[in-house]
């Protein structure tokens, strides 16, 4: 699984507090031990730069880590709805079968691997955004379809 960078991290919970409101969104990751106190966390970057450093940028498995995943999993699900989400799995197997079993890309395949990202790529932001969607794929992605991932800039 790939790891967001700092930006991206930042640009997530920035993505997470607008839609949710900030200080609902600092009182769901103190409730899941995100963060043991409220205080000091006046904004989104301040509440971004405490969660990444906590979580090692979502390297550790630390409350922190598993608040950001419970929280961005709920957006994602409320967003997508439960068809939503079958039609994703459905799409996903599309982008799977172009991974070997070490989860690296498998070189004939390259082409249809960027033509599933795009499907969905497209079908995600529809439901959620352009950057939701693109930061959830990086997240979900392993490491050699998220260096793709940004380098076309998908979803568009």
């Amino acid at each position: 699984m790939a790891f967001l960078t700092q930006s991206e991290f930042h640009e997530a919970v920035g993505l997470l507090a607008a839609e949710m409101g900030l200080q609902r969104l600092r009182d769901k990751l103190v409730r899941l031990n995100g963060f043991v106190t409220r205080r000091g966390v006046n904004s989104a970057e301040r509440l971004a730069e405490q969660l990444y450093l906590l979580s090692s940028g979502l390297r550790r498995q630390a409350p922190a880590t598993f608040a950001f995943h419970g929280v961005w999993g709920e957006m994602l699900n409320d967003k997508v709805g439960k068809e939503g989400e079958e039609k994703l799995e459905e799409l996903a197997k599309a982008v799977n079968e172009c991974l070997n079993e070490q989860d690296e890309i498998i070189a004939e395949k390259k082409d249809d691997l960027v033509k599933a990202l795009a499907v969905y790529a497209q079908e995600l932001a529809a439901k959620t955004g352009e950057r939701f969607a693109y930061l959830d794929m990086v997240l979900k992605a392993v490491p050699d379809v998220a260096k793709m991932l940004r380098e076309s800039g998908l979803p568009k």
